[in-house]
C-alpha cells in the first residue's frame, strides 16, 4: 500500500508539471511561478519521506483452489412409485489453500518517471524523476527572473520612426557620452546620374543625452528629394539601416517599389513559447516577421500597443524605472534589428503599457508608464492630431493623424481619456471611450473631405471596436456602445465623399474580420392617405465599415475561440484564434480610372499567409439624402 507521503509527493509532481507546461509553452501567467514554487517546497520533503520510508516489498496473498469431482448414487422416484433403480451424480469438492509471501515491488520505470513519484527500489529512477520536476521549477525560475537582470541600462540603439514624404524621424539611445556628439547621414540608395548625389550627406545629430529623457532623443531627418526613394542612414555610433519614403498624397504606388504596404499588429512579451536555448530577450515573433518582411515592402508598421506587458509575468514594480527597463529589454532583444533597422514602427498606447485593463485615466501610475512611452515611442511619431478649427492639439495629446500615399490615418487613444470600465452606459450618464476633446477631433477628421487620390480612412484602435467578443467586453468598444454609435453614424457618411472606413485593432490575441452594415432604413406610413416616408437616416449599402482585429504579434493565444456574433450588426466574416504570431499586411491600390481603389487585406499566423480579403472603395454620391432618393425608390 502507498504511504500518504508518496500519494502527496505524486499529486503536487503532477501539478508542477502541468502548471509548468501551461506557463512556459502557453500563458504567463502571473499566479502561476508562486503556485509552482509552493507546490515544490512540498514535493521536496514528500519525495525524500517516500523514498526513505516506502517499502521495497509486498505482501503477496496468493490464493490455490482445487476441484475435485466426486460419483454420487441417487435413487429416483419413477410414476409416484420408488423406483428400484439409481442414477449416478457428479459432485465437485473445493479445496482452498492461501499462501502468503513477500515479494519485491515492480520496478515500473515509466510509471516513476511519468508521475514523479519516488521508487524506493531503483535510487537511479527517483533521482531522475525528481530532476525532471527541478528542471522544470529551473526553467519557470529562469523565464522569471532572468530577464530581470537584463536591465538594457547599456543600451545603444537607432530605430526608424514616422517617415514622411519630406522627413524621416530616427530614434537614437545613446547613454555613453563618450561617444557624443553622434551624427547622422544619408544618402539615396540607387542614386541615378547625374541627378542624384551619391555621396554621404549630414542630416544632422545630438549633442548629448541626459537621464531625464533616459537617454533617448530624436533626430529629424530632412528629405529634398520630391519623388518617392530609398535612403540609407547611418550614425556615428555605428547604426545603420534603411527607409523609403511614402508615395505623395494620392498615390497608391510606384514602378520601382509597388504598391502602398504597411502592416498591424500588436502584444509583444518575450520568450514565449519558452526555450531554454533562447536569449533571455528573445522575441519569437519577430522571427515570423523577419521571415516575409522582404516580400512585402511596406511602408510601416501600425503597432496598436502592449509594446510591453508591465505585469507579465510579474508586476516588478511602479516607478518610471520600472518601466523603462521594459521599454529597454524589447529594443534589446537580439530579435529586434531585423525588424526595426529597415521598417518604420508608429504606437498607439494600450493597457498593459500601464496595467491590465487601465480605465484610470491619468491617474495613479500614468504618469511612470506614460514617461517611457513618450520617450521611446510618441517622439518618434506622426504628429498630433488637429482640433477642429485648425487649432493644434494640446503637447501632451496622444492620439495621431497623418495622410499618406492613398490614405488618411487616425491613431486612437483608447485608455488615457476614457470612462471607468465598469460604469453603465446608459443615455443618461453616457460613458466615454475617448473623452469629449479626443472625440471632437476625431469626428472632425472624419468629416474632413480627403485630397484627390485618398479613397480610405484607416482608424487605429488599440482595442476591438467589435462588441462580439463577450469575455471582458467592457474593456472594448462594445462597454461603450454608445459613443461607438454615434461614431458609426459618422463613419457610414464618410462613403457619401467615396472614402472607405476601415478599422485596425488588435489587444485580443485572436484574429477577426468584421463588418458593420448601416441599417435597413425602415418604411412608416404618415397620417395622409397613402403617405410613406422613411424613419432614420439612410446610407448604401457600400457604406459598410470594415474591422480587422489582429494579435499578438509574439504572446500567447486563446486554446478555444471566443468570438461569437450577436446580432446582425457586427457581422463575423473570418475568425481565427490559433497562432502565437499573427499580423496584417495591408495594400492599397488605385484602380484604372481613378475612381475607386482596393484595400487587400492579409493575414498572416505564425508567417505563413492563411487568410485574405479584397475591398473596394465606395462610388461616392450615391448616398441620398433624406427622403430623396429612397423616396423615389419606394414611390412616395
Amino acid at each position: 500500500m502507498t504511504i500518504p507521503q508518496t500519494k502527496v509527493a505524486t499529486a503536487t509532481s503532477v501539478a508542477i508539471r502541468a502548471l509548468s507546461y501551461f506557463f512556459l509553452r502557453w500563458a504567463l501567467a502571473p499566479p502561476f511561478p508562486a503556485l509552482i514554487f509552493a507546490l515544490f517546497a512540498v514535493y521536496l520533503p514528500s519525495f525524500v519521506s517516500g523514498y526513505l520510508h516506502e517499502p521495497k516489498q509486498e505482501l503477496v496473498d496468493q490464493v490455490d483452489v482445487t476441484v475435485t469431482d466426486i460419483p454420487i448414487e441417487v435413487e429416483v422416484p419413477e410414476n409416484g412409485r420408488r423406483n428400484r433403480g439409481t442414477e449416478k451424480l457428479v459432485a465437485e469438492q473445493l479445496a482452498v489453500e492461501e499462501t502468503l509471501t513477500i515479494e519485491d515491488r515492480p520496478l515500473n520505470p515509466l510509471k516513476t518517471l511519468l508521475s514523479g513519484a519516488p521508487n524506493p527500489r531503483s535510487l537511479l529512477l527517483s533521482v531522475t524523476t525528481l530532476l525532471i520536476n527541478a528542471i522544470c521549477v529551473g526553467m519557470v525560475a529562469d523565464r522569471l527572473f532572468t530577464e530581470r537582470y537584463h536591465t538594457g541600462d547599456d543600451l545603444s540603439f537607432a530605430r526608424l520612426g514616422f517617415v514622411s514624404e519630406h522627413e524621416a524621424k530616427l530614434l537614437i539611445r545613446e547613454p555613453d557620452q563618450s561617444k557624443m556628439p553622434v551624427t547622422v547621414e544619408v544618402h539615396i540608395k540607387d542614386p541615378v546620374a547625374p541627378f542624384d548625389n551619391p555621396l554621404w550627406q549630414s542630416a544632422g545629430g545630438i549633442k548629448f543625452t541626459t537621464n531625464e529623457t533616459d537617454y533617448t532623443a530624436v533626430v529629424p531627418i530632412p528629405l529634398r528629394n520630391s519623388k518617392m526613394r530609398t535612403y540609407q542612414w547611418r550614425t556615428s555610433n555605428n547604426h545603420t539601416g534603411e527607409f523609403t519614403t511614402p508615395p505623395p498624397v494620392g498615390h497608391a504606388e510606384e514602378a520601382t517599389t509597388g504598391p502602398f504596404t504597411f502592416l498591424s499588429t500588436s502584444c509583444i512579451v518575450s520568450r514565449l513559447p519558452y526555450s531554454p536555448f533562447d536569449h533571455p530577450l528573445a522575441i519569437p515573433g519577430f522571427r515570423y516577421l523577419a521571415k516575409v518582411l522582404p516580400t512585402l515592402n511596406a511602408q510601416f508598421m501600425l503597432f496598436l500597443g502592449d509594446f510591453i506587458y508591465a505585469d507579465v509575468p510579474r508586476y516588478w514594480g511602479s516607478s518610471k524605472s520600472d518601466y523603462r527597463q521594459k521599454y529597454r529589454q524589447v529594443y534589446a532583444s537580439p530579435d529586434w534589428p531585423s525588424v526595426g533597422q529597415n521598417l518604420s514602427w508608429i504606437h498607439t498606447l494600450d493597457d498593459h503599457e500601464i496595467a491590465n485593463d487601465w480605465s484610470a485615466n491619468s491617474t495613479g501610475v500614468y504618469k511612470a508608464a506614460f514617461d517611457p512611452f513618450e520617450h521611446y515611442q510618441a517622439a518618434a511619431n506622426p504628429p498630433p492630431a488637429r482640433r477642429a478649427g485648425g487649432i493644434a492639439a494640446r503637447k501632451s495629446a496622444t492620439y495621431y493623424s497623418f495622410t499618406q500615399g492613398p490614405a488618411s490615418f487616425f491613431l486612437l487613444d483608447t485608455r488615457t481619456f476614457r470612462s471607468d470600465n465598469h460604469l453603465p452606459d446608459t443615455a443618461e450618464e453616457q460613458k466615454t471611450m475617448l473623452g469629449p476633446e479626443q472625440l471632437e477631433d476625431f469626428l472632425a477628421w472624419l468629416k474632413k473631405p480627403e485630397p484627390k487620390g485618398v479613397k480610405w480612412k484607416i482608424v487605429a484602435s488599440s482595442v476591438p471596436f467589435t462588441k462580439n467578443w463577450p469575455v471582458n467586453t467592457q474593456d472594448t468598444w462594445g462597454g461603450f456602445l454608445t459613443e461607438r454609435r454615434k461614431v458609426l453614424e459618422a463613419m457610414w457618411d464618410v462613403s457619401r465623399r467615396g472614402v472607405g472606413v476601415v478599422v485596425l485593432s488588435g489587444d485580443r490575441h485572436e484574429f477577426a474580420a468584421t463588418k458593420f452594415p448601416p441599417p435597413v432604413p425602415v418604411l412608416v406610413e404618415g397620417e395622409g392617405e397613402g403617405e410613406v416616408h422613411v424613419e432614420g437616416r439612410a446610407w448604401p449599402e457600400e457604406a459598410t465599415v470594415w474591422e480587422f482585429s489582429a494579435s499578438p504579434l509574439s504572446q500567447f493565444y486563446s486554446p478555444v475561440g471566443t468570438y461569437r456574433e450577436r446580432d446582425g450588426e457586427d457581422v463575423m466574416v473570418k475568425y481565427i484564434h490559433k497562432g502565437n504570431s499573427k499580423f496584417g499586411a495591408i495594400t492599397i491600390e488605385n484602380l484604372e480610372g481613378g475612381d475607386q481603389s482596393s484595400l487587400k487585406y492579409r493575414l498572416f499566423v505564425d508567417g505563413e499567409e492563411v487568410w485574405n480579403t479584397v475591398l473596394l472603395s465606395p462610388k461616392g454620391d450615391q448616398a441620398p439624402a433624406r427622403g430623396s432618393f429612397w423616396s423615389k425608390l419606394i414611390g412616395a
